[in-house]
């Protein structure tokens, strides 16, 4: 996480960054310095999530009671002081970092692989050493700060630019992380998650101005540091004979240094004592083995920029990278640079005209103003009309060529001359070849199409050429648009299906029609991807609601047109009030982390597929637009690990039909209603995506908080066929014995041993709890979100030691721990309460709750007894 090699630099070679401090005395001087406004402290909660984690137990699922109380004695702390805390999420993964999550993914693999072989090896729990985080605590501990009372907030983009943007813009206190990305921001004072004693209130702040110092470079250099070390964007073996070769040539190598720590000393040193001696002179590439990966590496260098910022690394804009602003590398949003720009006179108008540099030649070249886009072209003289023309540049051969304006895009459009006619004829230029072709004019879009010389076609026939073969493709016309998409032949269909083309990646992608707005999108579309055909965009966000999003996104390529339902969506997500919800309807692509699944077990399937079913129906309802949605709706791209998923590409996962009594409802309806008769429609659709319509009835007769995980259970045990009765009863006997324990009396709960089998069992429930999340969310909350958060239904080692039990072949009367009551009853009907045991709080369940909850999951799926009892 974060720049490679820095971590264990700032310990070992640079300690004196790191300087302790107090935050209570810092919020004492923050108060003094600025009168009226509250300290705030900006958490990255992705980084703290193993701090907070501080139960003994994690194998088992998680103690949730115990993880709820930690959370609320680190806010109770902070609060104390006086001091505001700011929770960000991870909301998403960025296309440039999925290589490197994919990488952290398959190394958690085989960290699992160790924990199993260990848990059948010696039947108990490994070392903290082995610790790894249960499933859903990211998930959960959303739900569990807001119910706490914190502002908590799920990022649209990697969260630690958010974290950093935020700090700098709100003047806060500082951030509180574990990520040496948050060196290399310019923001707010960084602080050591993982050096923070709650007691005291102590901890190490790192500070990036001694870093500097101690590197010979300033802040602004950081960026370009962090990219040639390598970092979640840029791989850290892009640069490594780069990084070796100012190694060899570095004079003050310390023998007492490790390599790692020489390395970054020498990297450091050949930016301040060789680049920066040609900064604003030479562009990067000019200076740097950059070769193919320029674009990525300006991008990784602008990733660092945060609102209103600018690079000096930066000689001009560097081709492919998109910024909102008209600088390059900066994020602001001033409509000019204020700069001053040198300006020549023009001979026959007498007026001053821009000029722009020649970065080849030296010489000024005049610029005309684009009318559109406010920024400066380089213009030619015609030879025969005398005034100035607007030029293109070829960034191969360095070359200007004259440009029209397109009458109806206002765009500008390379030209050459037909030696016949000396008219300007317009060309497009082979992005493989770098050579031009004659366009014709296509008669309805009045857009030019290429002309094909391939002898096997006539000639002047409109083609599409894929930019990595020298063929064309058929083309078919789109009766709306009159525009030629070149088509892609699905096998399994046997029929033609228009595509994209990605310019990244040079591929065509299949494309979906919406049936609505007649425009082409492209399936799971990359933002970031500039399109060669329309697609739906979000006409509902503003510019200014771009202002923390990152500089390459101008507008947000979506799945989903109605810009009402995505405003929605957008701030539930943006309040983390929901889960994946606007990631599918956005983005459609979504990913699932590791879940502590025996990959040598093939008995239980993977928690991946037990719920695929319920996201698919939940694809329907938010992409399908109500009726028949499912047979119109793209598919989603799903990063789900899974036992033998190596992750080079995610799952093209297919929507399904739901089926919901008086048919399926939409979006606008869900969300939007306020009419008294919905929350029951809210219910139907949340039903249907388990596939449960027809155990509505019974589910309702079930009191809260089992009401969501009866319906949990009747849903699993419906699908995994070697579920059997005595998980059954594990899971319910552990729900219900739950509602009456305090949570020292869940700490203090030892087990006999470990089993693997409910290891896995316990992950399973939990994504479902994550599952239930999704769906509540996508049917517009018929339950309440507490209801399944697992701190009022499940805990860990509760489930492992009534599991034990349970195989042991222990009694229902045990299993309900009925041995601490007095006089109770089990006859069926009556509705007496159980009296209170000694650790209870809250009212235990009564038998009549305690036996239809049984009987509703047997009467779904009677499940078989594995040693052959009913």
């Amino acid at each position: 996480m974060g720049v490679r090699g820095l971590q264990g630099f700032v310990g070992s070679t640079c300690p004196h960054i790191c300087t302790v401090v107090n935050f209570k005395e810092l919020a004492e001087h923050h108060r003094s310095k600025h009168p009226g406004c509250t300290p705030t402290i900006v958490v990255d909660a992705m980084c703290c999530l193993r701090y907070w984690y501080t139960p003994e137990s994690w194998i088992c699922g998680g103690q949730w009671r115990e993880y709820f109380s930690a959370l609320r004695d680190f806010v109770k702390t902070f609060t104390a002081v006086g001091i505001r805390l700011i929770f960000f999420f991870d909301g998403t993964v960025e296309q440039d970092k999925r290589d490197e999550w994919v990488k952290r993914r398959l190394k958690n693999n085989r960290e699992i692989s160790r924990i199993f072989h260990y848990i059948k090896s010696h039947k108990e729990q490994p070392g903290r050493n082995m610790f790894f985080i249960p499933s859903g605590l990211a998930i959960f501990t959303r739900f569990a700060l807001k119910s706490l009372g914190q502002e908590t907030l799920c990022s649209l983009q990697e969260a630690d630019y958010e974290v950093a943007s935020y700090g700098l813009q709100n003047n806060c206190l500082g951030i509180l992380g574990e990520d040496t990305d948050y060196l290399i921001y310019d923001t707010c004072p960084y602080f050591s998650i993982s050096e923070l004693c709650l007691d005291s209130l102590d901890t190490v702040m790192l500070c990036r101005e001694k870093l500097c110092e101690s590197l010979d470079i300033s802040l602004a250099d950081l960026p370009l540091l962090a990219c040639l070390l390598g970092n979640d964007i840029i791989p850290e073996g892009m640069f490594e004979s780069f990084r070796y070769k100012c190694l060899s040539s570095y004079t003050s190598v310390k023998e007492n240094f490790d390599k790692k720590g020489n390395i970054i000393l020498a990297v450091a040193d050949h930016i301040s004592k060789v680049l920066r001696l040609h900064q604003g002179e030479k562009k990067l590439e000019e200076m740097l083995p950059l070769g193919p990966n320029k674009a990525l590496f300006y991008k990784g260098v602008a990733s660092y920029l945060l609102p209103g910022q600018k690079s000096p690394w930066f000689f001009q804009k560097p081709k492919g990278l998109i910024t909102l602003d008209k600088e390059v590398g900066s994020t602001s949003s001033a409509p000019e640079s204020k700069q001053g720009v040198p300006m020549c006179t023009d001979p026959e108008s007498k007026q001053g005209v821009p000029l722009c540099t020649d970065p080849d030649s030296k010489q000024g070249i005049p610029m005309c103003t684009d009318a559109e886009s406010k920024q400066g072209v380089p213009m030619c003289t015609d030879p025969e009309s005398k005034q100035g023309v607007p030029m293109w540049t070829n960034p191969e051969s360095k070359q200007g060529v004259p440009v029209c304006t397109d009458p109806e895009s206002k765009q500008g459009v390379p030209v050459s001359t037909d030696p016949d006619s000396k008219q300007a004829v317009p060309v497009c230029m082979d992005p493989g070849s770098k050579e031009g072709f004659l366009l014709c004019t296509h008669p309805e879009s009045k857009q030019g199409v290429p002309m094909c010389t391939h002898p096997e076609f006539k000639q002047g026939d409109p083609v599409c050429t894929h930019p990595e073969s020298t063929q064309g493709d058929p083309v078919c016309t789109y009766p709306e648009s009159k525009q030629g998409v070149p088509m892609y032949a699905y096998s399994e269909y046997r029929q033609g299906v228009p595509m994209c083309t990605y310019s990244e990646s040079k591929q065509g992608v299949p494309m979906y029609t919406h049936t609505e707005f007649k425009q082409k999108s492209p399936l799971g579309a990359d933002p970031e991807f500039k399109l060669e055909a329309p697609v739906c965009t979000n006409p509902g966000m503003k510019q200014e609601d771009l202002v923390n999003m990152e500089p390459e996104i101008k507008q947000q390529v979506t799945m989903v047109s109605d810009p009402e339902i995505l405003k929605i969506a957008r701030a539930h997500h943006v309040r983390a009030e929901s889960y994946l919800v606007y990631n599918i309807m956005s983005s459609g692509e979504i990913e699932c982390s590791n879940t502590l699944e025996d990959a040598l077990d093939q008995a239980l399937p993977s928690q991946a597929f037990v719920y695929r079913p319920v996201r698919q129906r939940v694809y329907s309802l938010l992409l399908g637009g109500g009726e028949d949605g499912a047979s119109t709706c793209p598919t989603v791209k799903e990063w789900f690990v899974y036992s033998g998923n190596p992750l080079r590409h995610p799952d093209l996962v297919r929507p399904l039909q739901m089926n919901i009594p008086g048919g399926t409802p939409n979006l606008k309806l869900l969300w939007l209603n306020q009419d008294a008769g919905i929350q029951a429609r809210r219910l139907d659709a949340l039903l249907g995506c388990f596939d449960l319509s027809s155990s509505r009835e019974e589910l309702q007769a079930v009191e809260n908080p089992f009401k969501a995980l009866c319906c949990l259970l009747t849903y699993l045990f419906v699908q995994v066929d070697t579920l059997c009765l005595e998980d059954l009863h594990a899971f319910i006997a552990q729900a219900l014995c739950l509602q009456g324990k305090p949570t020292v009396q869940l700490v203090d709960l030892q087990l006999d041993y470990i089993d693997a089998r409910a290891v896995q069992l316990g992950s399973l429930l939990v994504r479902g709890l994550t599952t239930l999340v999704l769906v509540n969310s996508a049917c517009g909350f018929p339950w309440r979100m507490s209801d399944f958060m697992p701190w009022n239904v499940f805990d860990g080692k509760l489930f492992h030691q009534k599991y034990l039990q349970s195989e042991k072949g222990c009694t229902v009367e045990a299993l309900v721990e009925q041995n601490e009551i007095d006089s109770m009853s089990l006859t069926i009907g009556e509705d007496t309460p159980l009296p209170v045991n000694r650790w209870e709080q809250p009212q235990c369940p009564s038998a009549e709750k305690w036996l239809l909850t049984w009987q509703l999951c047997g009467q779904a799926a009677p499940p078989r007894s594995r040693w052959g009892k009913s």
